[in-house]
This record gives structure tokens, sequence and C-alpha cells, in this order.
């Protein structure tokens, strides 16, 4: 990873120093777990460098603009830093962090919130039972599932990525007019569960039924208490197979987390009433930052 002025790609090789710099964030959010900006990388151009303790973060595509900066920002003397010196535009910045630069950068900073990338997120005992009211229709859906189905849940291993990427495969193919968004998802599944073993925080489920595999998810941690789902995908010819993948993949993780992030609804009113649905217990609010 590049020390100087310039960036570079984002590669495997730095993913440990990269992933030491985000566990010494205040608050960590979807967007800068490793397997998402990984998986996303080509897409969005994405590239990296490493200047005063922080990892430095650049979308270069359908143009140049920064991210957060990645690391414990509370040691930051961020007025004095140079490279902030002058106009500079970031998104996807988290809420600790807005709250740092307004004190650091007083009328220099203007921000508007981003409300489609906000994170959803949720608790993982709820999810789990599906208990109340609330979530009725939730566990009517799995209970139709396990009734009707002979279905095998396990972890996702490295030796089983082939048939995984054949389920996103079809899944993909079912999509008769699949939209921009959904073609450059396919190529950061792709490229995220290609290299599943040697994504080190990677974890994942699948869901078989005679033996082939309907469902699978793919998660990383994203902190001591929070698990993010990066993807998940079902065969919905089998009603209730995202309530099934969902319940059994985080009743396999033993309590290790009390959170589950969902990651952004990115605007798609679909996307975000289905979230909603699922009765989050709280925002991880994200805005975009210009500094004068």
């Amino acid at each position: 990873m590049s020390t100087c002025d310039n960036f570079e790609s984002i590669c495997l090789k730095h993913q440990e120093k990269y992933r030491a710099s985000l566990a010494a964030c205040p608050e960590v959010t979807s967007d800068y777990a490793f397997a998402n900006l990984y998986g996303w990388a080509e897409h969005y151009g994405m590239q990296w460098r490493i200047a005063h303790d922080l990892v430095w973060i650049k979308q270069t595509i359908p143009q140049d603009i920064m991210w957060a900066p990645v690391g414990d920002w509370t040691k930051v003397d961020w007025a004095a830093l140079p490279c902030l010196a002058g106009p500079a535009r970031f998104t996807r910045v988290p809420e600790a962090l807005l709250g740092i630069w307004r004190q650091a950068f007083g009328d220099r900073l203007s921000a508007v919130e981003a409300r489609d990338h906000f994170d959803y997120v949720y608790s993982v005992p709820e999810l789990v039972e599906l208990k109340g009211n609330k979530f009725h229709k939730k566990k009517n859906l799995l209970h139709q599932f396990e009734k009707s189905n002979i279905f095998e849940y396990t972890p996702m291993q490295a030796d089983c990525v082939e048939e995984v990427l054949d389920m996103q495969a079809e899944w993909h193919g079912w999509q008769e007019h699949p939209s921009e968004a959904l073609v450059a998802e396919n190529q950061a599944i792709s490229r995220v569960l290609k290299n599943f073993d040697r994504l080190g925080n990677l974890m994942g489920g699948t869901i078989r039924i005679g033996g082939k595999v309907v469902a699978y998810t793919v998660g990383e941690s994203l902190s001591k208490d929070t698990i993010v789902i990066h993807f998940e995908k079902g065969d919905t010819r089998f009603k209730g197979i995202y309530q099934a993948i969902n319940k059994h993949f985080l009743e396999a993780q033993e309590d290790r987390f009390a959170l589950v992030n969902r990651e952004q609804d990115l605007g798609d009113e679909g996307l975000r009433k289905a979230k909603l649905s699922y009765n989050p217990v709280q925002f991880m609010q994200k805005y975009d930052v210009e500094l004068a």
C-alpha cells in the first residue's frame, strides 16, 4: 500500500494492515469492511494509500471522490493535515467522524445527510427467534419453508464455492432485464466468492435441497459485536427461503454477535421496504461532506 501521495488499487496483500486500521476506528459502517471494498474495487475504481497514520480511500469511477479515512480518528490533528488544507469532497462519512470534523473544521465544513447509504442494523436474537407480532409474517414464511422441505444448512467452506457460484449464475439468469446495479453486484459477488479462502474474515452459509444449493449468504465480522451481511440470494420457488437462510446462518454464529448490519438500500424503494419490514433497531447514518 502506497505511503506517499500516490494511490494504488486495492488488493489482497494489504488486507491485514487495513483491518488493523479499521479496528481502530471509533465507528465502522458496512462500506469499510474489507470484503466490500475488495468486491466493488473494480466497479468503483477503488484505490488507497497510507498517510498520517490513516488509510485514505478514493473512488475514481464515475468520478473522483474520497471516502472517509480509516484509523483512530480521535488521535488525528485534522486541522493540521496538509491534504485537507484546501477544498475536499468526501462521501459515506460516518456520523462519528462528522462530529469530530465539525469541531476541527467549523464553518469550512458542510454536510448533507446521505439517506440512501444509511446502514440497517438489527438484533441478532430478534432475527433468529422472530418473536411477536412485528415478525408474525416472517415467522409464518419460515415455518412454511421448514415444514414443506427436507433441507440441509451447512457453513460455507472453500470447497463449495463453485456450487455457490453456479447458484449465483442461475439466480442472475432469472432476471429478465437485469439493471446495471444487478450486473455490477453479480461481478462483485463473483470477485468475493472466487477469493473466499483468501479473504480472512469471511463466513457464509448454504441451504441445500436434494443436494443442490438453493440459498447462500456471505458475511464478515464488522466489529466485536456486529456481523455484516454482504450478499444473500435464494431460489424464490421455495417460499420462505430468505427467512430460512437468514435465520439458520445467524443461529449458526452461536451468540458471537449481538447485532447484524444488512447494509444500505441505495434508494431502491422495494429494498427499503424489505429492510424496514425486518424492524431495524438502529440506523448507521452517513453523510456527504465538503470542505471549503
